[in-house]
């Protein structure tokens, strides 16, 4: 296995994560695995989270893929109990199930006089289904797994949770409010954790990136020809380092924070990698 950037060590860890058959989840588990740890990949999609699995096992880690339904906590403990069984009591916790529906996003920016009878999606049009499914996606898909997976915790040393933010909790971005509000409900959720496990000696943190090109949004930031859209243009005018991330500049702040050597008096922390996009006013 390659090491990793900051020579954590993991071995004898057993790491889960939820969202596992996604760009973003997958590295981190790659990530766990290249460090030492026993991860679990969870998934809705159980053929892309095992397509992952085996990519660890083939670079000589330890992996084995679920399907999980991260809105059932019938599912969760029940996968839990596979988990316990395959790999042993979790110690990390990396909970990043999540994501956004067309259901819940406006078509326009900003409001303009007549949209609402307009042949375009307002605030007024709005789903309430979607924007339900959005926050109970982030949110439930947060808190239930937690449910689940941190009872295997309880009167262990060195265990921690680490729960996906994102630039929208700090200020909401146009077009994606129940998305927004579902980030800004995990940075508060996890401060509550932090708070509510503290005694346990369970540590709870979030790190929330910012933009990252990834194959997953490559059609919201590119145009077909590879001209960058509009939106990407007011993205990178926000950036001061005037560039996406990279998904291997999450490896450090990952590592940093569920390494309990080099984090353990830090919990209830919300992370921001993001170039400086939220140290920027735009002037």
């Amino acid at each position: 296995m390659n090491k990793n950037v900051l020579n954590t060590d993991l071995s004898g860890k057993v790491a889960v994560v939820t969202g596992a058959g996604g760009i973003l989840c997958s590295y981190f588990a790659k990530v766990l695995a290249r460090a030492g740890a026993r991860v679990a990949l969870l998934d809705l999609n159980l053929q892309a989270a095992q397509g992952y699995a085996d990519e660890i096992v083939k670079e000589g880690g330890i992996a084995k893929a679920y399907s999980c339904n991260v809105l059932s906590k019938e599912i969760c403990l029940d996968v839990a109990k596979q988990v316990l069984s395959d790999l042993g009591p979790c110690d990390i916790l990396i909970n990043g199930a999540g994501g956004n529906s067309p259901r819940a996003t406006t078509d326009k920016e900003y409001y303009e006089d007549g949209d609402i009878d307009a042949d375009t999606k307002s605030f007024f049009d709005l789903d309430a289904d979607g924007v339900g499914f959005v926050f109970n996606l982030n949110f439930l898909g947060t808190l239930l797994p937690t449910q689940a997976f941190t009872a295997q915790m309880l009167g262990r040393e060195g265990c921690s949770i680490l729960n996906i933010s994102s630039m929208n909790a700090y200020t909401p971005l146009t077009k994606i409010p129940a998305y927004s509000g579902a980030k800004a409900a995990i940075s508060n959720f996890t401060q509550w954790l932090a708070v509510h496990f503290s005694k346990m000696g369970i540590r709870v943190n979030a790190i929330a990136p910012g933009f990252f090109s990834t194959k997953q949004n490559a059609q919201l930031l590119f145009n077909p020809d590879g001209t960058p859209t509009a939106r990407t243009g007011k993205i990178l005018a926000a950036t001061p380092m005037g560039r996406f991330g990279q998904t291997e500049e999450l490896e450090g702040g990952l590592l940093f924070l569920i390494d309990n050597k080099a984090s353990a008096f830090i919990t209830g922390v919300v992370l921001p990698i993001d170039g400086g996009f939220s140290a920027y006013s735009g002037v």
